[in-house]
């Protein structure tokens, strides 16, 4: 299959990501109960039992919900780094001795066609890491779950073909929230939170600047953002730089409840 790249779920209640290429089909988290990430896969024409292997981020239950369901139903190999099985293991359950599969952070593995280069990022969380995945000469990425952007993180993220970036709160929106806690709060907004649409927008500037030239927003809030708020905020902000979003850089979203927008690089 063609180098393929879609979001099944992306938000604070579940995430699952489908990445393909070759004859290797892979989720980046499964965030998701497994029916409901089955179902996902069909719509893109996917069956469950086709799926290579499942990278995992961190161990939060927004993104580990499905992975031992699906790993034990489908005997798919699950991959994270020794710290994220330990934390994820009351989560996930028992995942079979030959499906657990371990990386060191910022090297390189494969995974059948795919190469993965997963970074280091900052989130609370035991040992959390985005992905950049490359095959063919193309590359896509994912960057969810971080308090802010570093310098590091955005010269991994140096050109790469498609890319889900992280747009989840408004700040406004989450103190005037009267269901967080004042400690919530400050979690989200802490160097090892969540980055704000601001911050997205902010990141997506220099993003550009590397060649970055399609991205989707993802991992927004259900209670302190809403998809207009999020998009938005990253159109004026590139539109103030002097860049015209869909002729120099695409900029859509990701659904936390449903299949985002496909992408297939030749």
């Amino acid at each position: 299959m063609r180098f393929t790249f879609c979001p099944l779920f992306s938000g604070s209640s579940g995430n699952a990501l489908f990445i393909g290429a070759g004859d290797t089909r892979i989720l980046i988290d499964a965030g998701m109960p497994g029916k409901a990430i089955e179902g996902a896969l069909k719509e893109i024409g996917i069956l469950p039992e086709m799926l290579t292997g499942i990278a995992v981020t961190h161990e939060h239950s927004d993104h580990v919900k499905g992975v031992g369901i699906l790993s034990r139903k489908y005997h798919i190999p699950v991959y994270a780094n020794e710290r994220t099985f330990q934390a994820m293991a009351r989560t996930v359950g028992e995942i079979a001795p030959g499906n657990r599969r371990y990386f060191n952070d910022e090297e390189d593995f494969y995974i059948g066609d795919l190469a993965l280069y997963p970074f280091s990022i900052p989130h609370d969380a035991a040992d959390p890491v985005g992905y950049r995945v490359y095959y063919g000469g193309h590359s896509v990425a994912t960057a969810t779950d971080m308090g802010y952007m570093k310098k590091q993180v955005l010269k991994t993220l140096s050109g790469v073909d498609v890319l889900l970036l992280e747009s989840n709160h408004d700040p406004d929106l989450l103190m005037q929230n009267p269901h967080y806690s004042m400690y919530l709060k400050q979690r989200i907004l802490s160097n090892h939170g969540h980055l704000s649409n601001e911050a997205s927008a902010k990141a997506l500037l220099s993003l550009y600047e590397t060649g970055v030239r399609q991205v989707l927003l993802g991992h927004l809030s259900g209670e302190n953002n809403t998809p207009e708020l999020a998009l938005s905020t990253a159109v004026e902000a590139l539109c103030e730089a002097g860049i015209s979003v869909n002729e120099d850089i695409g900029v859509g979203l990701a659904w936390r409840d449903r299949v985002s927008r496909k992408f297939e690089i030749e």
